[in-house]
């Protein structure tokens, strides 16, 4: 029988608080065509003009403001979630960011010369999207292809419904729950509108009606937005909550483009004047706390909440190291079975 490999890859960070490191993370990142999909004259343009003369600066003091001594907080768990996996199954476990350090290829390098030969991947992105988790697989690819075409690479599919990844999110949210809230508002990245329709394989349903994202179709299975939908749905019903008192949101837009709405910025400023003072915001659309959970929400989002006239505001953790959330991961490696 083969040996197998495990690869978990997540988003990534820079390696430092410092502009330059900042600048060269952002200018990986930004430069992907799943990220910002215009035809490279135009990213570069966009990239060079307007992005990295101005942004890296802002992201620095930013990630600053969430950085520890370990430093980047998204990294830094996701090596604990892979140790910790390593723990529980007999296979290699390498980690890899899409962009920045510990990199695809390194990641890949590493199962290689443990004697891999296969890799089953995990994304670690529960809801599918061109720029999370369609990237990943698709790096993946070229560079096994490139540095290890011998290798068979297996994938874990888009997880957003799973059972226990639900049970896992209920379990991290347990006692913010049982502490009391008014509201409890569901915050997903965002993405541009014009992404769910480049990947809509009928061209013609994605966000053609308001309830596109209702009832079942198989366009969903490459939907971002109904995978959010059906995330939020399968949480209210497992942790028994009342639906009236949670919505959805999307967050960390970015240039003038229309991006899946409500924005959570204008969700957290509108809030309070409906009457809601005890706010809790989760964001299952990340596996790992980071810049977007951390500093987003948690700092400026609060911020935002309290000065609109709310009174009490808490961010639900992202699963990180929830031994409840290993096991999940553990399930998804021993339920795959590597080819004879």
């Amino acid at each position: 029988m083969a040996r197998r490999g495990i690869l978990l890859v997540n988003l990534g960070s820079p390696d430092s608080t410092e502009v330059g490191d900042v600048r060269r993370y952002l200018r990986e990142f930004l430069s992907d065509p799943r990220v910002l999909d215009a035809p490279w004259p135009v990213r570069a343009f966009v990239l060079n003009a307007f992005i990295l003369p101005f942004r890296p600066k802002a992201s620095a003091e930013a990630y600053k403001t969430i950085w520890t001594p370990d430093g980047s907080p998204l990294v830094a768990s996701s090596q604990r979630l892979a140790a910790l996996l390593q723990e529980r199954v007999t296979e290699p476990v390498a980690l890899a960011m899409r962009y920045g350090r510990p990199s695809i290829d390194q990641g890949v390098a590493e199962l290689v010369q443990k004697g891999a030969e296969e890799i089953f991947l995990v994304p670690l992105y529960p809801h599918y999207a061109m720029s999370s988790y369609e990237t990943v697989v698709a790096r993946v690819q070229e560079v096994v292809a490139a540095k290890a075409p011998h290798l068979h690479l297996a994938v874990q599919p888009p997880f957003f419904e799973d059972p226990d990844y639900i049970d896992a999110l209920v379990q991290v949210a347990r006692p913010h729950l049982d502490a009391g809230f008014d509201h409890l508002l569901f915050s997903y990245h965002g993405i541009p509108e014009r992404h769910l329709k480049l990947r809509d394989p009928s061209g013609c349903y994605c966000l053609a009606s308001p309830t596109c994202c209702d009832n079942p179709n198989p366009v969903h299975g490459v939907c971002y937005r109904a995978q959010c939908f059906r995330t939020m749905r399968l949480f209210i019903e497992r942790a028994q909550i009342d639906p009236e008192r949670c919505s959805i949101s999307f967050q960390s837009r970015l240039g003038r483009d229309p991006w899946l709405k409500p924005y959570t910025d204008h969700v957290l400023e509108d809030l309070p004047k409906r009457g809601v003072k005890r706010l809790l915001v989760m964001c299952p659309a990340f596996v790992t706390d980071c810049l977007e959970t951390l500093e987003e929400i948690q700092e400026r989002g609060k911020e935002s909440f309290l000065h609109a006239g709310g009174q009490d505001f808490a961010q639900i953790p992202c699963l990180n190291e929830h031994p409840r959330w290993v096991e999940v991961l553990t399930r998804f490696v021993q339920d795959t079975r590597p080819s004879a």
